[in-house]
């Protein structure tokens, strides 16, 4: 593929640059195309991303629908067949700014305002269209042979929240159409698995506007798949010698200016609340409270390792375009926990955690995943804590455990916590990016700043290291993830509806709910189907709305032998004797059966 670069030289692009050379011209391209349809448009940042690319702008009092996005894409496509070739040019920075005036690109102009280094301005241009950028690009719009518009959304202007709010549209851009083609697919599943989507169908959460965005609220059946994890992570927490608390949901804001999330994180709190004199605000993370209960009675080394866990309500303020159901809410529930330990135990107490990632990931089949040290950049230390020797010992402790353990491990620059690196578990989902699920962090910080210590055994005061960890990250995050791995086909110790039970007329009903009575007193989660529906009509609802992992059809016959035609995920399975069906559902329940 030949591509064009700032200098007018043309050349050939280099295989593994193609696909951002077509998506960042798919933006150049995309802009003019709003531009003829909306000639008052003026234009802020539009570049290629590792998923598509974008373009911000400015269309007035103008709010595009569905149909606009499809014009768009509609004149994208007839400019591509026009063939206009990608020209080149670079102007000084007075001619620059009198070129962008003539347009009236407001943005552009700013934009060079904030260049004060720059003398020299690129330019490129294909037909009636300039944009101000540094390429390269496609030599011909015809080279674009794979693209569609994804989506429109907010963003604010160089993402400050203070500017005004711009259009930004989302696009894609393959090499060719059969790529577009996988690329529909994987998108068309991505749908069918949307957590969002079966949540709803199985009526696990909601949210509602007037309640606030990103405050999900699980009924019923989302609650009992709540409970259950819950009861499953404190079960294997309290096994390794965790103590569990309950904290408070707001603290002061001196509370997290001891800690340094004030300095830090408040972006990403909710805004304070004056009351009598002091200032609360609703917490974004537990590790301030769960210092505090540390130092509320003198500590012996013999209390350590010291395990404090919660399973804590936590909020923060998230830009409203992120937001996406339970997966990423502004309410959530980590399952917390802080470690506090001497220096000594480290080794140990971080293996464990590792044991317990990797335990917990066993008993729910999770197998594609990777270990990532993330550190500090360097280069960008107003980030975090100022205290390099700090953070060399931390850090230089954290990979040597690591690789002492034996765990195989990329590092990645510029994603530790601001107290200090941590070990992430990103998994790897049926679809989309990875993310990180469980985390693992070393910190010699948070314990210095609220002078935590513990009498050591020579009599002298030492400053604990606080292990921060958690195993499933949010219960909310984790029950997404579960949702759309098994499209909300969860194994029957999680399902909300272990039992469907289905009389086939009103002449079976009182069997079957005496069948339901039966299996609810042996701790089955069973419903009885009460409805008039035909019988295939219930099995229908049950495997695709309910998605119940056993369904029991009940006929005459069944009733007559009091037994229990049994349909699993699996297909129809005959019939059985009930406490046979019963020891087999409590056995499934028992294992945690995958």
């Amino acid at each position: 593929m030949k591509i064009i670069y700032r200098d007018g030289t043309v050349g050939e692009c280099p295989p593994e640059e193609e696909v951002h050379v077509l998506r960042h011209s798919a933006a150049h391209i995309m802009a003019q195309a709003i531009k003829r349809l909306w000639p008052q448009a003026d234009f802020a940042f539009g570049p290629a991303t590792q998923n598509g690319f974008y373009y911000d702008v400015d269309l007035g009092e103008t709010k595009l629908t569905p149909e606009d996005l499809e014009a768009i894409e509609k004149e994208m496509k007839k400019i591509c067949k026009e063939n206009l070739p990608f020209k080149s040019f670079v102007l000084g920075r007075e001619d620059a700014i009198a070129l962008m005036r003539e347009r009236s690109e407001n943005y552009k102009i700013e934009h060079i305002g904030d260049l004060a280094d720059e003398d020299e301005f690129s330019f490129f241009q294909q037909g009636e269209y300039i944009d101000m950028c540094i390429g390269p690009h496609i030599t011909y719009t015809k080279a674009l042979k794979a693209f569609k518009l994804t989506q429109q959304s907010g963003a604010y202007w160089k993402n400050d929240s203070e500017n005004k709010m711009l259009t930004r549209i989302n696009g894609v851009a393959f090499r060719t159409a059969e790529k577009l083609a996988e690329w529909e697919k994987q998108q068309a599943e991505a749908r069918e698995r949307d957590h969002r989507k079966i949540g709803r169908e199985m009526n696990l959460f909601m949210t509602d506007d007037l309640v606030g965005r990103g405050l999900p609220m699980f009924l019923p059946n989302g609650y009992t798949v709540w409970q259950e994890l819950e009861n499953y992570i404190k079960e294997k927490e309290r096994k390794l010698g965790y103590l569990h608390v309950m904290t408070p949901c707001v603290g002061t804001v001196e509370l997290y200016k001891t800690s340094g999330h004030w300095d830090h994180y408040k972006d990403n709190m909710f805004p304070a609340m004056e009351m009598e004199g002091e200032a609360y605000v609703l917490r974004p993370m537990n590790c301030p409270h769960h210092m505090r209960i540390y130092a509320n009675r003198p500590r012996s080394y013999r209390a350590l390792p010291m395990r404090i866990g919660e399973i804590a309500h936590d909020f923060r303020y998230e830009a409203s375009g992120t937001l996406k159901g339970i997966e990423r809410g502004r309410h959530f529930c980590q399952n917390d926990a802080h470690l506090f330990v001497t220096p000594e135990q480290i080794k140990d107490e971080v293996a464990a955690v590792c044991d317990l990632i990797f335990d917990v990931y066993k008993d729910f089949g999770i197998t594609d995943y990777r270990c990532v040290l993330s550190l500090r950049d360097p280069a960008d230390k107003k980030k975090y804590h100022d205290d390099d020797q700090m953070w060399n010992t931390a850090e230089t402790a954290l990979r040597q455990v690591l690789t002492e353990l034996g765990i195989d491990f990329t590092e990645e620059i510029g994603e530790a916590a601001f107290y200090g690196p941590k070990l992430d578990v990103n998994v790897k989902p049926a679809v989309g990016a990875e993310y990180t699920l469980s985390t693992c962090q070393l910190d010699f910080c948070l314990p210095a700043r609220f002078q935590l210590t513990y009498i050591d055994r020579d009599g002298t005061e030492k400053c604990p290291v606080v292990i921060h960890r958690a195993i499933l990250g949010s219960l909310d995050r984790f029950m997404a993830y579960l949702i759309e791995e098994t499209k909300g086909k969860f194994p029957v110790w999680l399902a909300p509806m272990q039992v469907k039970v289905l009389p086939v007329s009103e002449k079976t009903m009182d069997y079957a709910a005496s069948v339901n009575e039966k299996l609810c007193d042996a701790g089955v989660r069973a419903v009885l189907d009460t409805s008039n529906e035909k019988i295939g009509y219930k099995i229908r609802q049950a495997q695709s709305e309910d998605r119940a992992p056993y369904m029991l059809v009940i006929g005459p016959k069944e009733a007559e032998s009091g037994t229990v035609s049994v349909r699993s995920r699996a297909g129809d399975e005959g019939a059985m004797e009930l406490d046979s069906f019963i020891a087999r559902v409590r056995d499934d329940i028992a294992t945690k059966k995958l």
